[in-house]
């Protein structure tokens, strides 16, 4: 009870210390979105501030989740991390990855910025962009007239002599392919290129199905205009963020995941974003804030602090977080997350020990009122136990039965003090702990 509105308060601190704020919540509370801008207004931040949001696309900022990597291998990581990875899936998985990988690398190496739509066309479809690396690996290595003897080798290409695989395929590009290993011109990329090429395409479809779904539901309607910008088009004026700009700028972003309406889009871009931050903690890490290329540092020297807040964080954990959490404290990151209950953690890794790892990376637990029991023992297992000294009081009379005596009869009154030892907190009081209150 009353996680968001404790989220308020703290992101309000963050924003007025002049931290890069950086606040995740899938669900997209109106509420919080109108408070973080509210706040970031009054403290004079207001050209400062980017809204990400699913769910109003045409009013949110753009933002490419792998067009900014300091590894090409982070692109092909970043969308096969999305991929289930249990059982069979596994070996599927590490081909979707080789398959992205090689897509990734032969873009950056034509000069673009790889974005979901190109990585959805290619996987689909790898022959056009295998022609037009070929073409331009050619025109820098080929021989002159390679044109001459690429349109000599196609014209001699029948579909009766060739390989069951590359029936049906492109002449040119049979050619083009064929002409490559004639001239002996070896290039990593082209190598990829070529044994995707040449696999059937049935086969082909079989090994990377598991990647098409997830791309589809990335790259249709109005989102994908938001999570595959078109950095050309003059005409949208909406603004495209990177991480490392909004860190030099000491920016405020409020990404709104809309998660009611589509949990898995929700979650991919939540987590291909964390996987980016991952990146760039790495690279703070290493060079700090100055870019290496240009070699400026920050205007204030050192490094800012990046407070990264996530609502509901249990929907957006993935492998993404846990070195996050372990690792980015160097990076100037400082982590505040808030679940429901411990159990929507687990149950979201799948993994007892794996969320164990994670709660063991924050330092400061803030503990509302619970309903579960579990989450409630997760604090008051830590606590000690304390003594606590109990008054007993004692009284009692007898009377003689002896004659001779002088003594009818005898009372006393006693108060004993004794010492035991109680839990300091017991999670009943968790959980009947009052609407805003919280150890």
């Amino acid at each position: 009870v009353g996680k968001t509105r404790l989220a308020e308060i703290l992101i309000t601190q963050d924003i007025r210390r002049g931290d890069v704020v950086i606040v995740f919540d899938p669900k997209g509370d109106a509420d919080l979105l109108r408070r973080v801008y509210a706040e970031a207004k009054r403290a004079g931040r207001s050209k400062d501030f980017y809204l990400f949001h699913l769910g109003y696309p045409e009013v949110s900022a753009r933002y490419n989740a792998i067009g900014s990597f300091s590894r090409i291998t982070e692109v092909a990581t970043r969308i096969a991390n999305q991929l289930p990875s249990e059982g069979n899936s596994a070996a599927f998985k590490e081909f979707a990855w080789r398959f992205v990988n090689i897509i990734a690398r032969a873009l950056v190496a034509l000069g673009r910025r790889p974005d979901y739509q190109q990585v959805r066309r290619y996987i689909n479809d790898i022959e056009p962009l295998f022609v037009e690396y070929a073409q331009a690996h050619l025109d820098r290595h080929g021989v002159e007239d390679w044109k001459t003897q690429v349109k000599a080798l196609a014209d001699t290409i029948t579909e009766r002599n060739l390989p069951p695989a590359l029936r049906g395929r492109n002449v040119e590009a049979i050619a083009l392919m064929r002409h490559l290993q004639e001239e002996d011109l070896y290039d990593p990329v082209l190598d990829g290129l070529v044994s995707a090429f040449k696999y059937d395409k049935t086969y082909f479809d079989k090994i990377v199905s598991s990647v098409g779904p997830l791309m589809e539901k990335l790259t249709t309607g109005n989102i994908a205009e938001l999570i595959s910008p078109d950095y050309l088009d003059e005409n949208d004026t909406r603004p495209i963020f990177e991480w490392m700009e909004v860190i030099r700028r000491k920016g405020i972003v409020y990404v709104g995941l809309d998660a009611l309406t589509d949990t898995t889009v929700a979650s991919a871009v939540g987590n291909a974003m964390f996987a980016d931050l991952v990146s760039v903690a790495g690279h703070l890490y290493k060079h700090g804030i100055g870019d290496p290329v240009g070699g400026a540092s920050s205007p204030g020297g050192g490094m800012p602090t990046i407070s990264l807040h996530a609502d509901e964080f249990n929907e957006l954990i993935g492998d993404e977080f846990v070195p996050l959490l372990n690792k980015a404290g160097g990076a100037g990151f400082q982590v505040t997350a808030y679940t429901q209950t411990w159990s929507d953690v687990e149950a979201r890794i799948g993994n007892r020990a794996k969320a164990g790892q994670v709660a063991g990376n924050f330092n400061t637990l803030i503990m509302l009122r619970v309903k579960e029991l579990a989450t409630a023992e997760m604090l008051t297992d830590q606590l000690p136990k304390v003594e606590v000294f109990t008054l007993m009081s004692v009284s009692g009379v007898d009377d003689s039965s002896d004659p001779t005596s002088g003594v009818d009869f005898k009372s006393r009154n006693e108060d004993r003090i004794s010492v035991s030892e109680v839990p300091m907190l017991t999670p009943a009081e968790l959980v009947a702990l009052p609407k805003g209150q919280a150890f």
